[in-house]
């Protein structure tokens, strides 16, 4: 039985596209280097801000660029994360469902720890228990740290729990953690890229995700 689910953020609960692609933009205008196309970032995303910016730059620009245009990216997106972001249709009342009858929920993020518990507070309230980003201890996916973290904070068994992704990302979070994985179609990634990885779960809606987690007919 399902008691605990552990959801990733970006593409699973939240549409992030284009506050990310904004704030990317925003700080190339600033470091003179040319924008980049919401459907550029979308393919980039999932794996932290390192690997966003520094493959979204342009090819052979040095690593110590990379960081610095790292470092201006992160803060001005923390303060901009807001703006055009949402959750995806149907998740406020996948979550309601489960908190009503007592699923503890977690969200996990390779965003920093600030941005995804400042996220997870003003979109999603009390509706789940907590929130971890990666921070120094806390590795990012799909390094098994932050999905262990919200477990322990979750009080919640392996065999109990459910990881909710929408990435190759999230597959191979889940593998290490030693959790099954549920992956989500209408994230970052294509239905043909996430059906190749073999998830238990590949979910169209969030109704779909409710059934299988209370084991009931979705409506």
């Amino acid at each position: 039985m399902i008691r605990a689910v552990i959801f990733d953020l970006d593409g699973t609960l939240l549409d992030t596209l284009g506050d990310l692609t904004d704030s990317v933009n925003h700080t190339f205008r600033e470091y003179g280097y040319p924008e980049v196309k919401a459907a550029d970032v979308r393919r980039c995303l999932g794996n932290g801000a390192h690997f966003l910016i520094s493959h979204l730059l342009p090819a052979g620009t040095d690593e110590e660029s990379v960081r610095k245009v790292q470092a201006a990216y992160e803060p001005w997106y923390q303060a901009h994360c807001t703006l055009r972001t949402g959750p995806y249709e149907g998740i406020m009342a996948l979550l309601g469902g489960l908190k009503m009858h007592g699923v503890r929920c977690a969200i996990v993020s390779n965003k920093g720890d600030g941005a995804v518990k400042e996220l997870a507070r003003g979109f999603f309230g009390n509706l789940t228990q907590t929130a971890v980003g990666e921070r120094p201890g806390i590795r990012r996916k799909p390094a098994p740290d932050t999905v262990l973290e919200a477990m322990r904070l979750l009080d919640a068994e392996p065999e109990e729990t459910l990881y909710v992704g929408d990435s190759e990302v999230d597959y191979e979070t889940a593998r290490a953690a030693h959790i099954p994985c549920a992956l989500v179609t209408w994230g970052f990634r294509d239905r043909e890229q996430l059906e190749a990885l073999g998830p238990e779960y590949l979910i169209s809606r969030p109704e779909e995700l409710e059934e299988i987690i209370l084991r009931r007919p979705a409506q």
